[in-house]
């Protein structure tokens, strides 16, 4: 017995040996402070792994992205007294996805309401990446994710599902801008990891992010002429006041003082020649909602004038998106320029 026992202990320690030996091969090939798993050096030939790079996942923007996302899935799923913290730790077994999806779309998906088995969470994960995939894929989108990545709590992957679902149903949330992190790819080739730093894309702009693709003058303006921006609101608040003022009304910030749609829904009234009713829009609005129900009901009013649907969402000129406010109201002046 004492010898056996002495057998697999020398077994053992040969084996503990020749895997020291093979992480100190393959560790000149590692990125540093990329965290590699023990399974990585299990992987089978050819196969790729990837990481989020322990960097990007301090990046001030990609902790903002994380919490706007976590903050609209709370708020999506409120009703369903789902909470969510983690990204990672709540979203892999797709019984978040699946109840944000449902609640999105108006569908009823069918799948089992918990499952705790991978099998069954990998299988519950088919189904709703299934109906993600089919809805995005027809407008354009790149598909980023999969069963694997999300089960294996890939967070770039998980980031990428809800970002194409926040855009693709115009959640009333601004994503910020230019979010890019490095992942880590691991693959093994003749038995070595090789590993590289793949740069990944999850937002751009917001009007690119939400299918604003037209460019318009105002566009041009800012993009080859911003020394002129102060000129174009110092116009937009002489015009907007020249008709506020009748109502003992004045503006200094455009950008604050229309967020809540109010100013808005009188400015059109006053455009137009016509008393707005006050129990169609919110005049001291109180929420998010109220402010996104006046800006809505301002954009309906621009349209019955017979002017272009705006640009911007409503929720963009509530998020105090300066760049969407500013284009509104330049679309007024250029209409109303000649109205006393």
């Amino acid at each position: 017995m004492a010898g056996l026992l002495c057998g697999t202990k020398r077994k053992k320690q040969v084996s503990n040996l020749q895997e020291e030996g093979k992480n100190a091969i393959n560790a000149p090939m590692l990125t540093s402070g990329a965290d590699i798993h023990p399974e990585d050096t299990l992987m089978d030939e050819n196969a790729e792994r990837n990481m989020l790079d322990p960097t990007s996942r301090e990046n001030p923007k990609f902790k903002d992205l994380l919490r706007v996302l976590i903050d609209w899935i709370n708020n999506e799923l409120e009703e369903d007294r789902i909470i969510v913290k983690d990204l990672e730790e709540d979203c892999y077994d797709g019984q978040v996805l699946q109840k944000l999806f449902e609640k999105l779309s108006g569908r009823k998906l069918n799948v089992a309401e918990v499952t705790q088995s991978e099998i069954g969470q990998k299988q519950k994960l088919q189904t709703v990446l299934e109906a993600v995939n089919q809805l995005l894929r027809p407008h354009g989108w790149s598909i980023e994710w999969s069963v694997d990545s999300i089960h294996s709590k890939n967070l770039v992957a998980i980031v990428y599902v809800l970002v194409a679902l926040a855009m693709h149903y115009s959640a009333p949330i601004r994503l910020p801008e230019h979010v890019s992190v490095q992942v880590v790819v691991v693959k093994k080739r003749e038995g070595i990891l090789q590993t590289s730093l793949v740069t990944k894309e999850l937002t751009t702009t917001t009007e690119m992010m939400m299918g604003r693709f037209e460019r318009d003058a105002f566009d041009t303006l800012l993009d080859h002429a911003p020394d002129k921006l102060n000129v174009v609101k110092k116009s937009l608040i002489t015009f907007v006041n020249k008709h506020l003022n009748k109502l003992n009304l004045e503006v200094t910030e455009l950008d604050s003082q229309f967020a809540d749609g109010v100013y808005l829904v009188l400015l059109m009234g006053l455009l137009e020649d016509y008393f707005v009713p006050l129990y169609n829009f919110f005049l001291t609005p109180e929420n998010f909602e109220q402010k996104v129900h006046n800006v809505a009901f301002a954009f309906e009013l621009m349209q019955d004038g017979g002017l272009n649907k705006p640009k911007a969402r409503p929720e963009d000129v509530v998020n105090l998106n300066l760049k969407s406010t500013l284009r509104v109201l330049y679309n007024l002046f250029t209409n109303y320029k000649t109205t006393e």
